[in-house]
């Protein structure tokens, strides 16, 4: 390694303070990726992550930047995007405030990395990739299930034929997060206010959109129902509030092929499944059902023979015609496996095909599927033109 071609790449990571920035980005991605030594691309080359944490609070980003081993840190975003060591901006704030940043590091030249949602409306997440494209500088957005180990299961699945024809996905996500009065709430506070861009459809239909679109086919049109189950919370400092955001959607999906898809989400509901995320898929030969890393699976000819009569006891276990899908590679954080992805692309002009552009698919769906809750009927999706 004395010989080594090092590539020293200056981050800045604006909003890592809050719960997915911290552990996601920072500790389990960037942290991790740093202690492996880098990026390998070859014996002799590597790209080495060099962090900024940028932020409001000076307490905070101290206390992380020491949690974390990185030695920089500061409040002032202008003085982070001047100096020219830094060459990608990634942003992972509230996503009110993400526009703004985001246009600010693209003026700035700094290549573009950004959670989801990438903005509030269709029109803005298009005008930031867009801008990208004019200013020249790579971009990418988030898209961490794509690399889950039960996610990448179903796509094996589906590359070798398992499933036959797929007609039908099932989805089911979230659990319940406490109001926070007599048990602390586990998500934070402005997820429930639509003034601070809180909402599970905007945060949860930009996940399905790219979970649908890769795995099964293209979203074509959508019916989305969406619900305020609990109308009043209490804030990290325990104070009640009213909740103005949906905190339950239900959605349905059209896909490419004439696949339907349905996912419910909900942050009101109690867990009896095996997993917080789950996700079946129904095909002519088998079907399957993955959670967030295992997936299990019942092929055509495994299939139980069920005869309706509710006045016995169910003679057939149905959980007992499963199989268990065995971990036949190592599975790696999904969120580090994209960034090692798009450090690549930024250094070695790899491919890197989840641009700004497939943010803006997911927020497009968002809209969507708050258009549809509101006039009550199916809503196309329309394709995005650059």
């Amino acid at each position: 390694m004395e010989n080594a071609t090092i590539h020293n790449i200056g981050i800045i990571m604006n909003g890592v303070t809050g719960r997915m920035g911290t552990n996601q980005h920072l500790l389990r991605s960037i942290a991790a990726i740093i202690a492996q030594g880098g990026v390998k691309i070859s014996d002799a080359e590597r790209i080495m992550p060099d962090p900024i944490l940028v932020g409001r609070n000076s307490i905070k980003l101290a206390k992380l930047a020491a949690q974390a081993g990185v030695k920089r840190w500061t409040t002032n975003l202008d003085e982070a995007l001047a100096d020219k060591q830094n060459i990608i901006y990634f942003d992972s704030q509230t996503t009110d405030r993400r526009v703004a940043a985001v246009k600010q590091a693209i003026a700035a030249g700094k290549h573009i990395y950004c959670e989801k949602p990438i903005a509030t409306t269709t029109r803005e997440a298009l005008e930031l990739y867009k801008l990208a494209r004019k200013a020249g500088v790579k971009n990418g957005v988030v898209q961490d299930k794509l690399w889950l180990p039960g996610m990448l299961k179903l796509k094996m699945l589906h590359e070798t034929g398992f499933f036959g024809r797929i007609f039908a996905v099932r989805g089911e996500f979230g659990y319940w997060v406490f109001e926070g009065d007599s048990v602390p709430a586990q998500r934070p506070s402005w997820n429930y206010r639509k003034e601070d861009g809180g909402g599970i459809i905007i945060d949860m239909l930009c996940h399905f959109r790219y979970v649908l679109d890769n795995l099964f086919g293209n979203v074509r049109a959508v019916s989305c129902l969406g619900a305020t189950h609990i109308p009043k919370r209490w804030d990290e400092t325990c104070r009640a509030y009213d909740a103005t955001a949906d905190d339950a959607a239900y959605a349905t999906f059209e896909l490419d092929g004439g696949i339907i898809a349905h996912v419910n989400s909900s942050w009101c509901v109690r867990v009896r499944r095996d997993d917080l995320f789950v996700l079946q898929v129904d095909g002519t030969r088998g079907s399957a059902v993955a959670g967030l890393r295992d997936c299990w699976v019942q092929p055509y000819g495994a299939t139980p023979r069920p005869v309706w009569n509710p006045d016995i006891e169910q003679p057939i276990n149905f959980y007992q015609s499963w199989q268990k899908l065995p971990d036949q590679q190592h599975y790696d954080n999904a969120f580090k496996i994209q960034w090692e992805l798009f450090l690549r692309h930024v250094v070695k002009d790899e491919p890197f095909r989840w641009s700004l552009l497939e943010g803006a698919k997911g927020v497009q769906l968002a809209e969507k599927g708050v258009e549809s809750w509101k006039k009550r009927k199916w809503i196309s999706i329309p394709q995005l033109k650059a």
